[in-house]
């Protein structure tokens, strides 16, 4: 692969995975919303596997497999199985409104390359100089956090940050040892497979997963 083309595709990967973090809070059908997660973990997968051949890494080649599989795959499916039919399945009244929700997740974005700065002194590399984007994946997993109110989306802003941790350090140290992001792999995929369990078992008693109408339940 030359050059060129190393740099290509990294910037095509880092690119599409903050955009897909940016496209969640555009859409509010849930389906869609999980639709564009499993693009994001594709794009992940896929920056790992160019660091991983350029560097003739079978390590991390090897994870970029499980990234795709666990993150483009299998957790979508899951999530996939937890949203329910017809009016609820959309994000109706979140805190923020869609026009300003994209306004800030810009400005999150700014944020990000104001502050990884340093980091990014600190890695003169084709790589480091994305560092800002997985950054600013993170900021908008936390601001999908705050501001939606279905248990699903939450679920995915949290999943938008673990995205932007992975992708933060695939760009600085060039990938995770294969042990590492397996852990880290499994643990998110039994943190998801609780959560779904649990939303199942919440819908099934209480027919919502809204976390607004849940709380009035409590009152």
């Amino acid at each position: 692969m030359s050059r060129s083309g190393y740099v290509a595709m990294l910037d095509l990967g880092a690119g599409v995975v903050l955009v897909c973090a940016v496209v969640t809070l555009w859409r509010r059908s849930l389906a869609a919303i999980i639709r564009v997660l499993a693009l994001q973990g594709v794009a992940l997968g896929g920056v790992a596997l160019v660091l991983g051949l350029r560097q003739h890494d079978g390590a991390l080649v090897v994870v970029s497999f499980v990234v795709v599989a666990e993150k483009g795959a299998a957790i979508p499916a899951v999530l996939m199985r937890v949203v329910p039919r017809g009016p609820t399945s959309r994000e109706l009244s979140p805190l923020v409104n869609v026009p300003a929700s994209l306004v800030a997740a810009g400005a999150l974005t700014l944020l990000a390359f104001a502050v990884s700065g340093p980091v990014v002194a600190l890695v003169p590399t084709a790589t480091g100089r994305l560092v800002p984007l997985g950054l600013a994946t993170v900021l908008i997993g936390v601001l999908a956090m705050a501001i939606r109110k279905k248990a699903v989306s939450q679920i995915v802003g949290l999943l938008l940050v673990d995205n932007g941790i992975a992708l933060v350090a695939f760009l600085a140290t060039g990938g995770f040892p294969l042990v590492v992001e397996l852990g880290a792999s499994l643990d998110v995929l039994l943190v998801v497979v609780v959560l779904r369990v649990l939303g199942s078992e919440i819908r099934s008693r209480y027919g919502v997963l809204d976390l607004d109408e849940l709380q009035e339940l409590h009152d």
